[in-house]
């Protein structure tokens, strides 16, 4: 039965994981001094004005959070003969998508109160997929659900 229409938002979450790993996350705009921030899954970068990058530091944690989330979808779309364990599933893929944008936006400030910035940066199409995810990800619990209800309901009849 992968040919659910939950089975398409799970895919969908596995794809949105992607592209937050593929993708920038975050951007500071140029300071004063011309330099500029620019958060990927994967690291924290310092770029100056010609584009040269200052310094940069490892944010694993984020890919491996967003990783972590796509595996786990992908787990739970071949989870739909036992429906309790695939909402289980997807009810622990949303706390950890919850957990990478707590750990964007904790790295995000925390960069702006470093440099003292008045502007809270833009955030790219890598975070917003995330949240995206996160809406794909709640819809296929809702259509788990009702496909729970339905069986419930047959089995009431027999």
């Amino acid at each position: 039965m992968i040919q659910r229409v939950q089975t398409i938002f799970l895919l969908l979450v596995v794809i949105c994981m992607g592209v937050t790993i593929g993708t920038t996350l975050w951007v500071q705009g140029p300071t004063p001094e011309g330099d500029s921030w620019e958060l990927s899954a994967f690291m924290m970068s310092n770029l100056d004005a010609s584009g040269e990058m200052i310094q940069s530091s490892s944010k694993w944690y984020i890919a491996a959070l967003a990783s972590f989330a796509g595996l786990l979808a992908l787990i739970s779309i071949f989870q739909y003969r036992n429906r309790a364990k695939q909402m289980m599933l997807n009810m622990v893929n949303s706390l950890i998508m919850v957990g990478a944008v707590v750990s964007v936006f904790l790295t995000t400030n925390g960069v702006n109160t470093a440099i003292e910035s008045t502007e809270s940066g833009s955030y790219q199409l890598g975070f917003w997929t995330i949240l995206a995810a996160m809406v794909c990800n709640m819809l296929a619990n809702r259509f788990i659900k009702k496909d729970e209800a339905l069986v419930r309901s047959v089995d009431r009849i027999r």
